[in-house]
């Protein structure tokens, strides 16, 4: 995530703030420039940019902005959807009567949001089912059945369409399951990043030119998917997954290893982003210490830049480690990278850089 300022006062403001506490202009977020900046009103519900690359640009407020609070994006005002490139992309929202679901909702909307940045950013294909409903994504949000025998709802993925439980997005209701799950991580955007990496594998993997590469380093995906999972809920992970996975989960299946290492990546990539943006280094005093290089770019990234952005991601997550447990914090990084991880991440790196015309047809509609 790039660092955002007020176009009016030069404030710090954040990707989903909606106001600069200084000046008080109404913010957005601007996809066609990639910016969350102020605004200044035109009237009938138009708005335009101070920034000299906004000339002749105006602007509408995403409806899900105007009327329920839960998004902070603005479209073209020639555009005829009243939904931002994010929110049109809901298929399905959970009943707001509830208490809490509006909540959750606001939750999930901003880690979609947060997701969408980093796809955008690194030039990935993005269509809505709503125009190409075979290629396309969708996302719904969905609350458990409040009949107890019914079935819950399930996060996951099929046909390019995200299912996420909105219980997911209550704090304690996810650390309950992480501990019951026993996993080390478990928050809300890495559910989005985890889904979007099976959709991705049926884009930029399936039957195209890197599937016996896949099949080398992840295993071979034809495997029963329903057996694979029931084994891994038996019996769990084999006890040295860490030499060979990025999570105990990864082990379930090739696919379930690539949506983790997939995640991983977004999760390097838009940490990373923001180190740099805010000029974080590590200056070493004695060899071998760790070393980031604030002018280190991450996104739009090519195959020759793996080996730094690697660099770099270890030295920050020593610096975040080191923080949190000044703080008294668990490690805010409980992961280990191996080498065969390396080279799964390496791939995705090497599947994300990959021109667009070699991706696929699907483009994104901005």
């Amino acid at each position: 995530m790039k660092v955002f300022h007020c176009d009016h006062c030069d404030h710090l403001v954040f990707f989903e703030s909606v106001h600069c506490v200084r000046c008080e202009h109404p913010l957005a977020y601007l996809p066609d420039l990639g910016v969350t900046g102020s605004l200044d009103s035109l009237g009938d519900g138009l708005w335009k940019s101070p920034l000299a690359r906004a000339e002749g640009k105006t602007y509408r407020l995403c409806r899900n902005y105007t009327e329920h609070n839960v998004c902070n994006w603005a479209l073209s005002a020639d555009d005829d959807n009243p939904y931002c490139l994010s929110c049109r992309l809901t298929r399905v929202i959970p009943d707001l009567a509830p208490t809490g679901n509006k909540e959750a909702w606001f939750k999930l909307e901003i880690a979609k949001r947060r997701l969408l940045y980093t796809l955008l950013a690194l030039k990935l294909p993005i269509a809505s089912k709503q125009d190409q409903d075979a290629t396309g994504l969708a996302f719904e949000f969905l609350a458990d059945p409040t009949d107890p025998d019914a079935p819950a709802v399930l996060t996951g993925h099929s046909n390019g369409l995200i299912t996420v439980n909105i219980a997911e997005a209550d704090d304690a209701e996810r650390e309950r399951r992480r501990h019951q799950m026993r996993e080390p991580y478990r928050t809300v955007l890495g559910h989005f990043r985890h889904e979007i990496g099976h959709y991705y594998w049926d884009v930029l993997v399936k039957d195209g030119p890197v599937l016996d590469r896949f099949r080398e380093l992840f295993g071979d995906e034809r495997e029963d998917y329903g057996q694979a999972l029931d084994r891994y809920y038996k019996t769990g992970a084999p006890p040295d997954w860490q030499e060979r996975f990025i999570s105990a989960y990864a082990t379930a299946h090739s696919w379930e290893d690539w949506a983790e290492t997939w995640a991983h990546y977004l999760h390097m990539t838009d940490t990373l982003e923001t180190a740099i943006g805010c000029g974080l280094s590590v200056k070493p005093k004695r060899v071998g210490e760790p070393v980031m290089k604030p002018e280190t770019k991450v996104v739009t990234p090519t195959p020759s830049a793996f080996e730094a952005m690697l660099s770099d991601w270890h030295a920050l997550t020593y610096v975040l480690n080191n923080l949190n447990r000044g703080l008294g914090l668990v490690d805010g990084y409980p992961f280990v990278i191996s080498a065969p991880v390396i080279e799964k991440l390496r791939f995705v790196h090497e599947v994300v850089s990959a021109p667009t015309s070699v991706k696929t047809t699907v483009t994104a509609p901005i």
